[in-house]
């Protein structure tokens, strides 16, 4: 004759017996004892799923914007680095944002070449898409002056495709 198990099963626990492997990042409810295989917070740069996201960016005019950058000297290059960065902080709610990036700009723009890129890469791959240009891309400003061409057009393209996908007009 068979003998039943005297201890009484967990109800988080699988048929199995293998304890619940499910959220294991779950607040427990306020005031409850903590579901089974809790946790605590997750560790820095855990998944914790999409982030709740802010407005879509503006696509921009690729020749307007080489045809500015020419005509005042590099002044709107500044500016364009401005407002990527600050559109790409809002709508990600992370980044370094249109402020920080103006300063780095002036003080040593090489940097801006791999923060834009970085961030385009992060936000193609918090929603779940290859992202066109990578960190990497920032390389393009050794090769001077048709380097930064290529640069920007890769990178104004892949903002403008992100862009417009979500719904912006096109440039």
């Amino acid at each position: 004759m068979p003998m039943s198990d005297p201890t009484p099963q967990d109800p988080n626990a699988d048929p199995a017996g293998a304890p619940f492997a499910g959220a294991p990042y779950d607040a427990p409810p306020p005031g409850g004892p903590a579901p089974a295989g809790y946790q605590g917070a997750p560790p820095p740069g855990a998944w914790q799923g999409p982030r709740p996201r802010g407005p879509i960016g503006e696509a921009r005019s690729v020749g307007m914007t080489i045809l500015l950058t020419i005509v005042t000297c590099g002044i709107w290059s500044i500016l364009w680095s401005y407002w990527n960065h600050e559109e790409l902080k809002r709508y990600r709610g992370d980044g370094i944002g249109g402020v920080v990036a103006l300063i780095v700009a002036i003080i040593f723009s090489p940097i801006i070449m791999f923060t834009i890129p970085m961030e385009i890469e992060l936000m193609y791959r918090e929603e779940g898409m290859e992202p066109p240009v990578t960190t990497i891309w920032g390389l393009w400003f050794l090769l001077p002056l048709i380097g930064n061409i290529i640069w920007y057009l890769k990178c104004q393209e892949a903002l403008n495709d992100f862009w417009v996908a979500h719904g912006a007009q096109p440039a």
